[in-house]
C-alpha cells in the first residue's frame, strides 16, 4: 500500500488577510416630532401602527388582535359580574333596612292608635268633660297690656 503523495503549500503563496476590519457604524436617521408635534401624536401613532401591521404577517396580527379582544372581554365580564354582585348585596341590605323601618312605623302607629283610644278615658279620670259646642276666639282687636297695668 502506498500512501498518497502529500503536497505542501508554502505560506508565502497565500494572500495575507486583513488584520481586522473596522466595525460598521449603524445608520443614523432624523426622527421628526418632539414638543411641537404633541397634537399630531395620536394620528402619527395610528399611522405608525398601520405601517407596522402592514409590515407584519397578517395571521400573527390577527391572532394578537383576537387574543387581546378575548382578554379585554373576559376582564370586562369579570368587572361587570363583580359590580352586579356588589349591587345585589347593597340591595339586600337596603331591603332589610326598609323592612325594619316599616315594622317600626307600624309599631309606632299601633301605639299612637292605642293612646288616642285611651285619651277620652284618661280625660274623664282627670275630671274633664266633653265640650258641648264650639268656641271661637277673635284676636283681631287684641292689644297688649301696658307694662304697669297687669
Amino acid at each position: 500500500m502506498t500512501s498518497p503523495a502529500r503536497t505542501s503549500r508554502s505560506s508565502a503563496s497565500r494572500r495575507p488577510e486583513p488584520a481586522s476590519r473596522p466595525a460598521q457604524r449603524p445608520e443614523l436617521r432624523v426622527v421628526n416630532g418632539g414638543a411641537d408635534a404633541a397634537g399630531k401624536s395620536l394620528t402619527a401613532g395610528f399611522g405608525r401602527m398601520l405601517t407596522w401591521m402592514r409590515a407584519r404577517s397578517a395571521p400573527m396580527v390577527h391572532i394578537v388582535v383576537a387574543v387581546t379582544f378575548l382578554v379585554a372581554t373576559l376582564f370586562g365580564a369579570l368587572m361587570l359580574r363583580t359590580q352586579m354582585v356588589s349591587n345585589a348585596f347593597e340591595t339586600s341590605k337596603l331591603e332589610n333596612s326598609i323592612s325594619r323601618l316599616t315594622q317600626d312605623v307600624q309599631d309606632n302607629q299601633a301605639r299612637l292608635d292605642q293612646l288616642e283610644a285611651s285619651l277620652p278615658q284618661k280625660a274623664s279620670d282627670m275630671g274633664m268633660v266633653p265640650q258641648s259646642g264650639s268656641v271661637t276666639i277673635d284676636l283681631n282687636g287684641y292689644q297688649e297690656p301696658k307694662e304697669g297695668g297687669r
